[in-house]
């Protein structure tokens, strides 16, 4: 099973921090948040291998930052790609993003895929067993808590198996506090439809589109994240991330 961090975003809404520093590797609790990401992934059973995709900008960040990561803590080699971007007008999105990396490693195993800037309180190697159970595209569930902040993510429901029976990216009348997060798992036999959903000119830029136009298709299940989770999105939550984080 591999692993692909989606990582070449500008997030120009963290601007200057991450003028002259890629978000991922902004720190929290004194670390880069992209390895908090790592930490809770790498006991995966099976993990052969770490990709994270960059953007030409800070590709020689990741470069850097992953050789001192590799050096100091037992894991999987970490490959980073660039996707050859050096702006936000000609980026390729969150999907161009994952397709270009499929394609690039001519990848033909499972993956799980997670965002670059989405914190985890607790490991996710139980999330890995469900996927490897069920052999479907899962997604990654929190309950945010209010219908106001589920507007800025994405509203799934579900069957009583876990099942995704509707699922709507930033509804403005939302029903339930159940989001979809950043965090996927792709088995090996849906790579190519996910390469044919971009070759058709459907939305590549947020992972979550992906998801709207795969559960009417074939079954995609949900697993309910434990703990604590962080989009971070901006200088406040950037903040209160710190906050929480320093104290775990």
């Amino acid at each position: 099973m591999k692993l692909i961090i989606l990582a070449a975003g500008y997030a120009t809404r963290l601007h200057p921090l991450t003028l002259t520093r890629p978000k991922p590797l902004l720190e929290v609790a004194g670390r880069p948040m992209v390895e908090h990401v790592l930490d809770h992934l790498i006991g995966v059973p099976g993990l052969t291998d770490v990709t994270v995709i960059s953007n030409e900008k800070f590709y020689g960040h990741f470069q850097a930052w992953a050789k001192t990561y590799s050096t100091g803590n037992p894991c999987p080699p970490i490959h980073v790609l660039s996707d050859g971007t050096m702006d936000q007008e000609d980026r390729l999105g969150a999907i161009g993003d994952l397709v270009f990396a499929l394609k690039t490693q001519s990848v033909d195993e499972d993956v799980i895929v997670v965002a670059g800037d989405n914190l985890f309180s607790q490991d996710l190697t139980a999330f890995a067993e469900f996927c490897l159970q069920k052999k479907q595209p899962v997604l990654g569930v929190y309950d945010v808590g209010r219908l106001e902040y589920t507007k800025k993510y994405s509203e799934v429901h579900t069957d009583m198996e876990g099942q995704i029976t509707s699922f709507e990216e930033k509804p403005k009348q939302p029903n339930t506090t159940v989001i979809g997060i950043a965090l996927y798992y792709y088995p090996r036999e849906t790579l190519q439809v996910i390469k044919d959903y971009v070759a058709k000119g459907n939305n590549a830029d947020q992972p979550g589109r992906l998801i709207q136009w795969l559960y009417p298709r074939m079954p995609v299940y949900t697993w309910t994240l434990p703990g604590l989770w962080y989009d971070i999105g901006s200088k406040e939550t950037l903040e209160e991330a710190n906050r929480i984080f320093a104290d775990m």
